[in-house]
């Protein structure tokens, strides 16, 4: 398995560091943040990224986009990661449009995908249930009511819910779990945005008597679990991505001011204890750029191993993008807790991203069990 981009993904990952850079750096963050956007985004930037073709990386070209594959989709997120952009993109384009695209029939396709790759439409999943990540344990129900579903239940922390144009729903009626799509604004739905730490958008929804006809369903009834786990890996691989380009920009914040800040007539880089800490943490982070790219690559190049592979990624990248934040808090002293410095920005991402689909402890577990533990 290469562990090498190819010229057209480095190309790909060139281009996502300069729009980065000049179009959303910390300090567009910082802005959005400040105007109490209850979207949590700026959508001038989301329709700029759609124009970009990222959209529609994971669409089929029938549909709009380009199919360019989750690795280039994922060096995308690593330099979106490194600025903590703000955008719809990973709930859209990410999971949404991989549910879409692997279980909806060509109607569907033609109707979602195409508006998803164009930009013009933003998704949300509602899958989670309770404070930890159980996607085989749903108790949102849907009952067949002649040619309807009648959705009752509540799902939570549903990324980007506040704000999405359309909802997809996980819903398990004992027999197996079904998919769902429709507009967030459908009677029998309630919203209640749930702000994150890290500034960023999610909802509690509550679904009472929602009534959908049978040409909102996704796939077939009752039989989509192995769809959401098959989506679920490669949202975990993409955002341990977004999590490596914050690992990595939160480590080259720090370790510059451990060259410039002066402490008893000398730079505190020059102390050992805390050279051995900055040792640590690039090699740690070596070992997370390889388990990271190894997880992308296996999707495009049809591995065997996926789940294991995405399950690594995602414990070693949240096990050490935990150690990272917290040590670059530390490193700074008293300004790295303040709101004058953008290095707390990158521990406030870390405790929420960690919990994205499963923490490190989920994921050691899975691994474990993958593996033959």
């Amino acid at each position: 398995m290469s562990l090498v981009l190819n010229e057209e993904q480095s190309y790909l990952k060139d281009t996502a560091r300069d729009f980065a850079k000049n179009k959303t750096p910390v300090s567009h963050f910082r802005s959005v943040r400040d105007s109490e956007n209850p979207e949590c985004f700026d959508r001038e930037i989301w329709k700029e990224m759609a124009s970009l073709g990222w959209s529609g990386i994971l669409i089929p070209e029938e549909y709009g986009g380009s199919d360019f594959g989750v690795a280039g989709i994922g060096v995308i997120f690593e330099e979106l990661g490194r600025t903590l952009t703000p955008s719809p993109m990973f709930s859209t384009a990410v999971v949404c449009a991989s549910l879409i695209k692997q279980a909806g029939n060509e109607d569907q396709k033609k109707e979602y995908l195409t508006k998803i790759a164009s930009g013009d439409i933003t998704l949300a999943f509602a899958l989670e249930e309770s404070s930890r990540h159980s996607p085989s344990n749903l108790e949102t129900s849907a009952k067949i009511e002649g040619d309807s579903y009648i959705i009752n239940g509540e799902k939570t922390f549903v990324l980007d819910g506040g704000f999405a144009d359309f909802l997809i729903i996980a819903a398990n009626n004992g027999k197996g779990t079904s998919l769902f799509i429709t507009k967030k604004d459908a009677a029998g739905i309630e919203i209640k945005l749930t702000p994150l730490v890290d500034s960023r958008n999610a909802a509690n929804i509550t679904f009472k008597d929602l009534k959908l006809s049978s040409s909102s369903l996704i796939g077939e009834e009752n039989n989509s679990d192995q769809i959401i786990e098959e989506v679920l890996d490669i949202s975990r691989s993409v955002i341990s991505a977004e999590m490596f380009g914050g690992i990595q920009e939160a480590f080259d914040v720090t370790l510059n001011y451990l060259k410039e800040r002066d402490q008893f007539g000398a730079k505190i880089g020059s102390f050992q204890a805390l050279q051995h800490r900055a040792a640590i943490m690039f090699s740690e982070i070596e070992l997370c750029k390889s388990c990271v790219l190894e997880s992308l690559t296996s999707f495009d190049e049809g591995s065997n191993d996926i789940p294991r592979l995405a399950s690594l990624a995602k414990a070693k990248i949240g096990e050490i993008f935990h150690l990272v934040s917290n040590e670059a808090v530390q490193m700074h002293g008293g300004i790295g807790v303040t709101d004058e410095y953008d290095i707390g920005f990158y521990l406030k991402r870390a405790r929420v991203a960690e919990q994205i689909f499963g923490n490190v402890q989920f994921h050691k577990d899975r691994y474990a069990e993958l593996t033959g533990y």
